[in-house]
């Protein structure tokens, strides 16, 4: 696989999993950080603001899972695929361990 191939294979992991918080924020009505907010990734953004950038996420990731041809015949590209999931859940439960206290 071109090396292009294993950059969207973790990125893909990275932008689907960045979907989820926002997205169960967003359905619950509750307000959470996001690069909109003032200031951004601090401040909260409403629930219908959470939806849409979860949905965003989920469209690039879906578009990137793609391009990296992630598959379960493709162990190299699922390692890298999880590897990108973990590495931005890692980072976000950092970035928003304290966001209520604010």
């Amino acid at each position: 696989m071109p090396w292009y191939s294993w950059i969207a294979c973790f990125f893909a992991g990275t932008f689907l999993a960045n979907a989820v918080p926002h997205f169960v924020h967003g359905v619950s009505g509750d307000p959470f950080p996001t690069p909109f907010a003032k200031p951004p990734g601090k401040g909260l953004s409403s629930p219908t603001i959470n939806v849409l950038w979860a949905l965003l996420n989920l469209a690039i990731g879906y578009l990137l899972f793609r391009a990296g041809h992630v598959s379960p015949g493709n162990l190299p590209s699922l390692f890298i695929f999880f590897a990108g999931i973990a590495a931005i859940s890692l980072m976000l439960s950092k970035g928003f361990q304290d966001k209520q206290s604010k």
